[in-house]
């Protein structure tokens, strides 16, 4: 049993092992979908250092000029973004692709389409996850003369569709599933999570730690995604690995649970959702549309931690009570720690794309 319960704990540290890719596995490109007249312009952005390697060479040397990879880019263009105009289909163009002039990494595809007439009803069909991996989504805004709407294409949900004579009040569920998927991957914010709790103590001080991080991250993320308080990534991601350690080394050095956690967990929670809102912060949508895609992700990421804390909640209660507990618990936050320095390290000497 012994042995049991402790591949259980460090398994969930092994979840977040540094990679080449940093600490969240998914990726996410942002595309513009313009509708003018019978013409359609879509450009997606997307950066490199989250692709898979074979993919993200490709767009590197097309980026570069690489004629054979420009061609094999513009194909996968072609072919991976489905345009049709009330049911008949758009015909793509020409292809471009452009690196970024700024050096961070990212290209930039774009394609002018020609449908048939102008549309009433735009359908829209997303299947770049053959090409950049079953973690890839995208995120879309869609101009067209009646305003601004946005879309979340995911594996499962490749397929859109925009009545430009009607206007929408409601968002989708894409952003609320955005928000699961964002936390369920997210696996330095779940590592995070996971310290607070070894050490939490008893129950009413382990629903203030998760109430604590819940508000402080919605806040920031809120403010974040408004444009309100602006961070660099360069600077927020290294802290929220420093904060894995700190919390990680708190449960290895103190003698008994820090009777302030919940502080500690509501500061660093704080920094946690400026990472937060790396998802959905440059979608750059109208402040309506961008409250109601901010509060369907903001649930989602809700949702997903509490399906974290459901799962985890029961295995520490019991552990409280355990003669094994000191034990596995020191394990355990050796792991937290020791993946959190890789990631500082990485983060702040090599990137942290």
């Amino acid at each position: 049993m012994k042995a049991v319960l402790t591949v259980a704990l460090v398994g969930l540290v092994v979840l977040g092992r540094p990679s080449a890719a940093g600490a969240h596995t998914t990726s996410t490109g942002l595309a513009t979908i313009t509708v003018t007249g019978a013409t359609v312009t879509y450009r997606l952005t997307i950066l490199l250092g989250e692709l898979p390697v074979e993919a993200a060479q490709m767009l590197a040397s097309a980026a570069d000029g690489d004629q054979a990879s420009v061609e094999r880019a513009g194909l996968e263009l072609r072919r991976r973004v489905t345009i049709r105009s009330s049911g008949a289909p758009c015909l793509p163009g020409r292809a471009l692709i452009q690196g970024s002039r700024l050096g961070d990494g990212r290209v930039t595809l774009e394609s002018t389409i020609q449908c048939p007439a102008p549309p009433i009803r735009l359908g829209i069909r997303d299947d770049w996850f053959d090409v950049l991996g079953e973690h890839y989504r995208t995120i879309a805004r869609i101009e067209t003369p009646g305003g601004v709407r946005e879309a979340v294409f995911l594996p499962d949900a490749r397929e859109a569709t925009v009545e430009l004579g009607r206007s929408e009040s409601r968002p989708g569920t894409g952003f609320f599933r955005l928000g699961v998927e964002h936390i369920l991957t997210g696996y330095d914010h779940l590592l995070f999570l996971v310290a607070l709790l070894l050490r939490g103590g008893r129950l009413v001080s382990v629903l203030k730690i998760i109430t604590a991080f819940t508000v402080a991250h919605s806040v920031t993320l809120a403010l974040a995604v408004f444009g309100l308080v602006t961070i660099p990534d360069r600077i927020v991601e290294p802290v929220i690995a420093a904060s894995i350690v700190w919390v990680a080394l708190e449960n290895l050095l103190l003698r008994s649970a820090p009777s302030q956690r919940w502080l500690v967990s509501f500061l660093f929670g704080l920094v946690h959702g400026f990472g937060f809102a790396s998802a959905i912060d440059t979608l750059a949508l109208p402040r309506a549309r961008l409250a109601l895609a901010l509060l369907g992700f903001n649930l989602g990421v809700e949702a997903g931690q509490g399906i974290v804390v459901v799962f985890l909640l029961p295995l520490l209660l019991w552990m409280r009570h355990s003669m094994w507990e000191p034990w596995m618990m020191r394990v355990a936050s050796l792991a937290v720690a020791l993946v959190g320095t890789a990631w500082l390290v990485q983060r702040l000497f090599f990137g942290w794309s």
